[in-house]
């Protein structure tokens, strides 16, 4: 059965408007067309966005999602290459967490240190002027 872009989009949960970039920049491939010119996609193309989907939930990259759908659709591969990219990526997420709580941890500082009152002084302006 196939859909026109808005029912893709509704059944995969990716806006028309990042299926149309994502066919773009080469992450899918071009849609069939009707006679009048309209995108048309069928099932695979929606189990295509549904995992494009879900990687961009987990946070993985458009390269890295360029790597996964070649991996995914390599009946050939060894799984030892996927996981190697799960490790990979969660090493990244890992080094983001530590970066975030340190942001955290120093803005509660600061804004432990601001007085929140009428008066104009401001530790948190001041720390952010020292650039």
């Amino acid at each position: 059965m196939m859909m026109n872009i808005g029912e893709a989009s509704k059944a995969s949960g990716v806006s028309a408007k990042m299926i149309r970039h994502y066919e773009s920049i080469g992450l899918i491939g071009e849609a069939q067309r009707t006679d009048a010119g309209y995108r048309v996609y069928g099932p695979r193309d929606v189990q295509v966005l549904q995992f494009i989907h879900r990687s961009r939930e987990l946070g993985f990259s458009l390269e890295q999602i360029k790597t996964l759908l070649a991996l995914w659709q390599d009946k050939q591969r060894a799984s030892k290459d996927v996981r190697a990219m799960a490790k990979q990526h969660i090493a990244q997420l890992d080094r983001k967490i530590n970066d975030m709580q340190s942001m955290k941890r120093t803005l509660e500082k600061l804004a432990g240190a601001c007085h929140g009152d009428d008066r104009p002084d401001c530790p948190i302006l001041d720390d952010l002027s020292l650039g």
